[in-house]
């Protein structure tokens, strides 16, 4: 199993800006997908697991903004690939962010 191979490069959040992280989520589905991955664990990119009504081509496009963005990591193995959400860096550059986006992603506001 690895992490961040070749194929899904994922950026060093020293080189990643606020913004670029609340342009990320500021789709209404990569805000649930934040949601899913809260729990830590990798999830599949398999269109089931997520259960979106939209196209693959959509997902692989939510799947690498939010790549490009620094919030998750890409996990190959073999022809298996997961992604997990970045949870400890993105607390260590930008505190309390990710606790605050599902707290009001959970409250509505």
């Amino acid at each position: 199993m690895s992490n961040n191979s070749a194929e899904y490069p994922t950026p060093d959040l020293a080189d990643v800006e606020l913004v670029d992280v609340l342009r990320a989520l500021g789709d209404p589905i990569r805000l649930q997908m934040l949601r899913v991955l809260a729990d830590g664990v990798p999830h599949s990119k398999s269109m089931q697991e997520w259960g979106f009504d939209v196209q693959k081509s959509t997902m692989s496009h939510h799947f690498r903004t939010m790549r490009e963005a620094g919030l998750t990591e890409t996990i190959v193995d073999g022809r298996s690939h997961a992604i997990r959400l970045r949870r400890e860096a993105l607390d260590a550059r930008f505190p309390g962010l990710i606790e605050s986006l599902l707290a009001s992603a959970v409250s509505g506001r």
